[in-house]
């Protein structure tokens, strides 16, 4: 028999290993060396996963429905197929805003809502509450099996005190010690626990080799292998229905229903949230993931069913919990050391699930449900103390001893009445309510806030009538009739035969109800009452989250005033002085800046600022402590029609431009009414919006500066007033065209425009547009030449928009090439299906840099491309408008110092209309 020195001298020993391994990957990762940067270790972590349910519980689900317990590992195999797209996009998400925690995934989803990150955070915390009651029974449990005979009758918790007088307190206790060592001893703005995942993994290790080792102990040396247990089993009549499927296995519904479940909780468990999502380095390690998990799953359930069966036949009648056949088999052979090893192995798979769910809630708990609350209590003054990092740290670390205790309480009065499996299964219920929000959001632009919120509220207290409270009233904390009779004593309210529905267990029955709740409710809301424009902007985000190329997202489109010393001190009061500080020192370093000093209070560092609050604090407080010290000044439309009403006034001050002032309010009438429209079509972006506003400003700023000049001095002499009013009314006139050029774009995108096809000789487009650029390449001494093969067939276009299309490309050209040797080639030829036209010039070219710059316009603003970085107008937009009307596409090469070739393909044969976009 084991010793209590033993157990204890043993347990501590192995958690203090586990406190060095998470201290050294820490230290580690400190110095810039991760020990985790490893799709192995990655895939290790995943296996937290498999908790004592997993190390004790199945075996104790195989003794009673054999092959029963393999869907809740069938479920994640079936799921972790689906990853690469799935928990793919997920993570890019994650990463491109900064999300820390599943209450802030679903909130930053649906507008940065900060009710809708605390109601999920309540729903987690309520919903795997169970769960860590579970990992308290399988360590109070199995510790007192290896101080004791293994046939003794556990305890009855009813008769212990509550509290200091039962020794399961103190292991909760002790387990929220440690997990406030592993996890909240510092402040980290990305919610990062290297050295927590190093210690997982290491976990994920002890508890495959402690349950393979059972097993090959029980099959190898208590039997003569796999085929002695079965054949032994198959004799004993009461074992033979859980070697068949039809048997104690189950109907299909409950299969079903369970591999449903287990394929919500392996995505959104809170602990598989944070080791999949928040603790993931590099998103490429999933591809080995998606087969390494399912692998480890395999290996740690092979024994499984031979563990159950032996320890039937070793046990029968049922005098010994089939939960505890891991432990008290090697026990009754006297294999102590197995047993000791066992033992950890069971702690280990505990600890590790109670660590890293306490550590992902906790964070919840206070970015998501405690610090919007303090922020919004004007008399606690937060934002004017200086350093909030203990703060912060004083409340995760209260709610993970607050966490424990709601686990312990909940152990105390239910967890008697249920086993290991069934009481996992109660949390695994809860976290599949988080299924509709989140598989909608990232696919589904549709989604609202108040859908989501309608949703969630209402599958969660379906899950607590039929399943939460059945718990307490099983234990004897409610009324026994409530299950028979229902509430009211109305038999319609049974809540595990909910409205007359019977014949399920009651996970199904449960899942059943909530589930048609929170769906129905999600998609009708939604549906009744559509997203507004920022959850739009949200839902654009997330949905099309895997069109982006890289793992990080840029900053959002910002504008205003703010100081670098403001937003210094505003992230020192939250992740502390010191930690700020390097923050804004290593970005300086990345923008090329020598000191913080020599920062811009730029859109870029705003941007870098909020989303290292949103580490500490959530994305939604976050925004508002940004908001707290910024005085940020959106770009919208109404700024651009102010930007042309100053326009009248400055065409005022000459009554030679009184008839330019009329036009240009006209078509500031047009504009509004084209921006509207677009608007409505979300085709108008913010980046467009400040190109045009760039552009505007430009010849309105002359027109100000020279009006103002004549109206100051009236006594000009006659040479000068006309060369200010010649500069006047060239700036006018280049007004009103970038105006017409905005206008034509607004037409193109909106569908308004009007189109003439016809079918056209490309040859004499060329050379249309040659002869009309003829006198600008004179004058800039350009040489062309134009290389167009006989016989090229015909297209179906519109000749006007080609031919506008080809001036703008020569005039580019003529513009960009090279001083006093400049030289311009126009070529045109069939390749298969399409006709390409090439316009190539030997100017400086395209830098890489350029290059990234045009293609990032290219992918954000409403898919147009940009003129060159250096140039101006909207060309280069309305060209490609065109281009792809007609089904073709437009791009650029350039090599630096090389010219450039801007080119563009035409279907040779299709039907008159308006075609799909190329990709």
């Amino acid at each position: 028999m084991l010793t209590a020195p033993v157990i204890v001298i043993a347990s501590f020993a192995y958690l203090g290993l586990l406190f060095a391994i998470a201290y050294y990957g820490d230290k580690r990762a400190d110095d810039g060396r991760s020990i985790i940067a490893n799709p192995y270790i990655f895939a290790l972590s995943l296996a937290v996963y498999c908790t004592s349910w997993t190390f004790y519980g199945s075996v104790g689900r195989a003794a009673t429905s054999g092959i029963g317990f393999l869907p809740i590992y069938l479920g994640p195999t079936l799921m972790a197929a689906l990853w690469w797209y799935v928990m793919l996009k997920i993570i890019r998400i994650s990463k491109q805003n900064r999300i820390t925690s599943i209450a802030d995934f679903i909130a930053s989803r649906y507008g940065k809502s900060q009710m809708l990150g605390g109601l999920v955070t309540i729903i987690a915390v309520v919903g795997v509450i169970p769960y860590i009651a579970l990992q308290l029974k399988a360590i109070s449990n199995t510790f007192s099996i290896v101080l004791h005979d293994p046939e003794m009758a556990m305890a009855d918790k009813q008769s212990t005190p509550l509290f200091l007088g039962d020794n399961t307190f103190y292991i909760a206790m002790l387990l929220a010690a440690f997990t406030i060592l592993f996890g909240t001893r510092h402040l980290d703005a990305t919610e990062r626990h290297e050295g927590l995942v190093a210690a997982v993994a290491f976990e994920s290790l002890v508890k495959l080799l402690a349950f393979i080792a059972v097993g090959l102990f029980v099959t190898f040396w208590l039997y003569d292998g796999f085929g002695d247990i079965f054949e032994r089993a198959a004799q004993v009549p009461e074992l033979v229905p859980l070697l068949t499927f039809g048997g104690a296995a189950g109907n299909y519904t409950t299969w079903a229903s369970l591999t449903f479940l287990s394929m919500a909780a392996i995505m959104f468990l809170p602990r598989q949230w944070q080791v999949t999502v928040v603790e993931n380095v590099d998103e490429r390690h999933l591809t080995k993931a998606i087969w390494l998990f399912p692998l480890y799953l395999l290996a740690i359930n092979v024994f499984v069913l031979p563990i159950a069966l032996g320890g039937l036949m070793h046990f029968p009648n049922g005098t010994v919990d089939a939960d505890t056949f891991v432990l008290t088999l090697p026990m009754a052979e006297n294999a102590l050391w197995l047993a000791l090893f066992a033992f950890i192995g069971g702690l280990s798979a505990a600890t590790g699930m109670v660590i890293v769910e306490t550590i992902a809630l906790s964070t919840m708990v206070c970015n998501d449900l405690v610090m919007p609350v303090l922020l919004r209590m004007k008399g606690l003054r937060l934002t004017e103390r200086r350093d909030l990092s203990g703060l912060l740290l004083g409340i995760r670390r209260g709610a993970i001893v607050l966490i424990l205790v709601l686990g312990y309480l909940y152990f105390y009065l239910a967890g008697e009445a249920y086993a290991l499996v069934s009481i996992g299964l109660i949390s695994f219920s809860a976290v599949a309510q988080f299924a509709p929000a989140i598989i909608g959001g990232i696919f589904w632009k549709g989604g609202t806030r108040t859908g989501a919120v309608c949703g969630l509220a209402a599958g969660f207290l379906v899950w607590i009538y039929t399943l939460l409270l059945p718990s307490f009233a099983k234990s004897g904390w409610l009324p026994i009739n409530f299950l028979s009779q229902g509430m009211f004593g109305i038999d319609l309210f049974k809540p595990q035969q909910l409205f007359g529905l019977s014949g399920l267990d009651d996970i199904t029955h449960c899942l059943f109800w909530s589930m048609l709740a929170n769906i129905g409710c999600y998609m009708a809301v939604s549906l009744a009452k559509g997203p507004s424009a920022a959850e739009h902007g949200q839902a654009t985000v997330f949905v099309d989250a895997l069109r982006q190329s890289g793992a990080t997202a840029g900053p959002r489109l910002w504008r205003g005033s703010a100081s670098v010393n403001d937003l210094l001190a505003l992230l020192g009061r939250f992740l502390g002085p010191e930690r700020a500080r390097e923050a804004f020192e290593t970005y300086a370093r990345g923008r090329g800046a020598r000191s913080i000093e020599a920062l811009a209070a730029d859109a870029s560092l705003v941007h870098h600022t909020e989303s290292l609050l949103a580490g500490a604090i959530g994305s939604a407080s976050a925004r508002v402590m940004v908001a707290s010290v910024v005085a940020e000044e959106p770009l919208g439309l109404d700024e651009v029609m102010n930007i042309i009403d100053e326009a009248s006034q400055v065409l005022a001050y000459s009554r030679q431009l009184e008839q330019k002032s009329h036009e240009l309010e006209a078509a500031t009438n047009e504009l509004r009414g084209a921006n509207q429209r677009l608007q409505e079509l979300d085709r108008l972006k913010d980046d467009f919006i400040s190109t045009v506003t760039h552009e505007l400003r430009t010849p309105l700023t002359s027109i100000r500066a020279f009006s103002e000049i004549l109206k100051d001095h009236p006594r000009l002499d006659d040479g000068q007033r006309t060369k200010f009013l010649g500069i006047i009314i060239k700036e006018s006139e280049r007004l009103t065209r970038l105006i017409n050029q905005v206008l034509d774009l607004a037409k193109i995108e909106s569908g308004n425009a009007e189109w003439h096809t016809s079918e056209i000789d490309m040859r004499e487009v060329v050379d249309d547009a040659v002869a009309a650029v003829s006198q600008m390449l004179k004058e800039n001494s350009v040489q062309l030449e134009i290389n167009v093969p006989q016989g090229l067939p015909t297209i179906v276009a519109d000749r006007d928009r080609l031919m506008q299309v080809m001036l703008n490309l020569l005039s580019n050209a003529a513009k960009f090439c090279k001083r006093g040797d400049g030289r311009v080639s126009v070529t045109l030829a069939r390749q298969d299906h399409v006709l390409r036209v090439d316009v190539t010039d030997n100017g400086a070219g395209v830098s890489d840099s350029d290059k990234e710059v045009i293609f990032e316009k290219f992918r954000q603003v409403g898919d147009t491309l940009t003129d060159r970085p250096q140039g101006t107008g909207l060309g280069l937009p309305i060209c490609r408008q065109i281009i792809h009307h007609f089904g073709g596409s437009l791009w650029v090469e350039s090599q630096p110092g090389q010219g450039a070739t801007f080119s563009f393909i035409l279907p040779l044969q299709r039907a008159a209309g308006r075609m799909p976009l190329a990709a």
